[in-house]
């Protein structure tokens, strides 16, 4: 497993929370959310994920990578 932590733009509210960790859940990785650092703590398994796809999920749910 490889652990990671992204900094994310434009995450604001509990919405945006599930938002991002069910956008995560769904390739198969946890992600847990840190609203005021605007951080995401993802753990995830490199032979079943790639880091982009990850990227890419939180990206088309709206907010930044950055």
């Amino acid at each position: 497993m490889s652990n990671v932590t992204l900094t994310v733009e434009g995450m604001s509210c509990g919405h945006c929370v599930s938002a991002v960790e069910k956008a995560v859940s769904g390739l198969g990785a946890a992600a847990k959310v840190d609203l005021q650092a605007k951080k995401v703590a993802v753990e995830y398994d490199e032979g079943k994920v790639s880091l982009n796809a990850i990227k890419e999920a939180i990206e088309d749910q709206g907010y930044d990578v950055v």
